[in-house]
C-alpha cells in the first residue's frame, strides 16, 4: 500500500489529536502518580528473612553506574540489591551478618549499608547522591548503620576470623552483558581468601517469587498503565499505520502514567512478523487483513507488567484468524481453570504447560491437516516481578502471592498468522485473581472496542 504525503499528514494529525485527548482523560481521572519505593520496613523484613537462612555473612553489590558508559544510558539498579535495600543509586553494597558460631563471639551491627563517598564535582552533572555521612541518612535508607564503601573490605577481613562461609551472588550460565556478578564474586574471594564463598542467588530468587502487598500494589500500577496502552491501541489500530507508531504511542502512555521505562523491548508484529516471537524491528506497515500481535508492557516502581493481545488490523478477524484465536483463548482458559496453589508451571500432578499444550494439539488443524501443537513453540508461563522473567524455579508448586503470566500461542509462518494472548495472574489461597481482567480477551469484545474507536 503506497501512502501519499497528504495521507501521512492527515495520519499524523489524527495521531496527535488522539494523544492530546488521552492526556486530558488521564489528567481528569488523576491516574498519573509519583513512582514511590516501598517502606523501609519491608526491605528490612526481607533482609531478616534472608540472613536467617545462612551460616555466614551475605554480601550483595549494587551496580556501579559504569556498566554502560554511553551518554544515552540511564542507571537502573541490580534487582537483587534493590530488593534487599530499596537503594536505587550506584556504587553501594549491603552486608548481612548472622549470629556467630557457638564457640565465637561477635560484637557490633548485624546489617550495614555501604555507600560510596560523594563526588560533588560529578553531582554538578548528575544531581545529588546519597553519601554515608549525610544528615538523616539512616532514617532515609532504613539502615541503623551506614558506612563508607571503602571500609567494606576491612570489615570482611575481620569477619573472616569468625565465619568459614560467605555468601554472594555468583555468576551463572544466564549472566549477560557486563559481568557484574563475576567481578564482585571474585573481589569477595580475594578479600576473604580463607573462606568458602557460596551462592545466595537461589535463596533470594525463592523469596522474590512470593510477592508482598507492597509489591503487588506497584505491579498493579504497571499493569494498569499497560492495560490503558493496550486499550488505546485497540481503539486506534488501523491499516496504514507503522508498527513503530503503535509502539511509540503505547510507550508514551506508560510513561505518562508513571512508568520509568518499558519492562522489555516492545513487540508489535504485523502479518508474517506476528509469528516472530521476539520481533523488535517494528518497521513494517500494517496492511488490511493483517493480524497484529502487541506484546507491550511498562515497568512501575521497578516492577514489570507483561501483556499481549492479538488484533485484526481492520477491526474484524477473518474466519481463519478467529478460529486460531479462539483455540489459543481456549488453551489459556483451560490452564487458568486448573490454576491454584499446588499446581506448577512445569511438572507435578497439575502441569499447566501440559494442559495448555494438550488443548491446542486437540483443537484445529494446519493447512495440511496436521495438529497445531508444533506451532506452539514457547512455554506457557513465567514468574513476573522486578524482572519480566522473574528468577526462581518454574517447577516449584505455586503458592499464594506468586504472580505469573499465562500466555499460550500459535504461530504459523506459512499463513502469516501468529496469535498470542498473555495475561498476568496472582495466585490466591483459593485459586487465582486475573490482574489484567480490565482488558478484553474475548474476540467479540475486542471487535466491539475497535469498532467504537473507529467512530471517534
Amino acid at each position: 500500500m503506497k501512502v501519499t504525503r497528504a495521507q501521512r499528514v492527515r495520519m499524523r494529525k489524527r495521531w496527535a489529536v488522539g494523544m492530546i485527548a488521552a492526556i486530558v482523560a488521564l489528567l481528569s481521572t488523576g491516574v498519573a502518580t509519583a513512582r514511590f519505593r516501598q517502606a523501609n520496613e519491608e526491605y528490612a523484613a526481607r533482609r531478616s528473612k534472608l540472613v536467617a537462612q545462612v551460616d555466614g555473612p551475605v554480601v550483595v553489590f549494587g551496580y556501579t553506574g559504569h556498566e554502560d558508559l554511553s551518554e544515552f544510558a540511564l542507571f537502573f539498579q541490580e534487582k537483587n540489591f534493590y530488593y534487599l535495600t530499596g537503594d536505587d543509586e550506584p556504587g553501594g553494597a549491603v552486608l548481612l551478618i548472622p549470629d556467630p558460631p557457638a564457640d565465637k563471639k561477635l560484637d557490633g551491627p548485624r546489617e550495614i549499608l555501604y555507600l560510596p563517598a560523594r563526588d560533588y564535582a560529578q553531582e554538578k552533572w548528575e544531581g545529588p547522591k546519597m553519601g554515608p555521612d549525610d544528615p538523616g541518612i539512616r532514617e532515609k535508607t532504613g539502615f541503623a548503620n551506614v558506612e563508607a564503601f571503602a571500609t567494606l573490605r576491612g570489615k570482611l577481613e575481620e569477619l573472616a576470623k569468625v565465619y568459614s562461609n560467605f555468601y554472594t551472588l555468583m555468576p551463572g550460565q544466564l549472566e549477560e552483558g557486563y559481568p557484574h556478578l563475576q567481578i564482585w564474586s571474585e573481589w569477595l574471594k580475594r578479600a576473604v581468601p580463607s573462606a568458602n564463598v557460596r551462592d545466595i542467588t537461589g535463596a533470594i530468587s525463592a523469596m522474590r517469587q512470593v510477592k508482598s502487598a507492597g509489591e503487588l500494589a506497584l505491579m498493579q500500577k504497571a499493569i494498569d498503565a499497560s492495560i490503558d496502552a493496550q486499550l488505546d491501541a485497540m481503539k486506534r489500530l488501523k491499516p496504514g499505520l507503522f508498527e513503530y507508531q503503535v509502539g511509540a504511542r503505547m510507550k508514551e502512555i506508560h510513561e505518562f502514567e508513571g512508568c520509568s521505562r518499558e519492562a522489555y523491548a516492545p513487540i508489535v508484529g504485523t502479518g508474517f512478523y506476528s509469528t516472530v516471537l521476539h520481533y523488535s524491528a517494528l518497521d513494517q506497515q500494517i496492511k488490511d487483513g493483517d493480524i497484529v500481535v502487541l506484546d507491550v508492557g511498562g515497568e512501575y516502581g521497578g516492577y514489570a507488567a507483561d501483556i499481549t493481545r492479538t488484533l485484526p488490523a481492520n477491526g474484524k478477524y477473518t474466519a481463519r484468524q478467529r478460529e486460531i484465536y479462539e483455540i489459543v483463548l481456549g488453551a489459556q482458559n483451560a490452564a487458568m481453570a486448573a490454576l491454584k496453589p499446588g499446581a506448577a508451571i512445569h511438572g507435578g500432578a497439575i502441569d499447566l504447560n501440559v494442559i495448555s499444550r494438550e488443548y491446542i494439539n486437540t483443537h484445529g488443524k494446519d493447512l495440511h491437516g496436521e495438529p497445531l501443537g508444533k506451532y506452539y513453540v514457547h512455554g506457557l508461563s513465567h514468574h513476573l516481578g522486578l524482572d519480566v522473567h522473574d528468577p526462581g524455579s518454574v517447577t516449584r508448586p505455586l503458592e499464594p502471592g506468586m504472580v505469573i503470566t499465562i500466555e499460550p500461542g500459535i504461530y504459523i509462518p506459512e499463513e502469516n498468522l501468529g496469535v498470542r494472548i498473555e495475561d498476568d495472574v496472582l495466585v490466591t489461597k483459593d485459586g487465582y485473581e486475573l490482574l489484567t481482567k480490565r482488558l478484553p480477551r474475548d474476540p467479540v469484545e475486542i471487535e466491539k472496542v475497535m469498532a467504537e474507536g473507529q467512530k471517534n
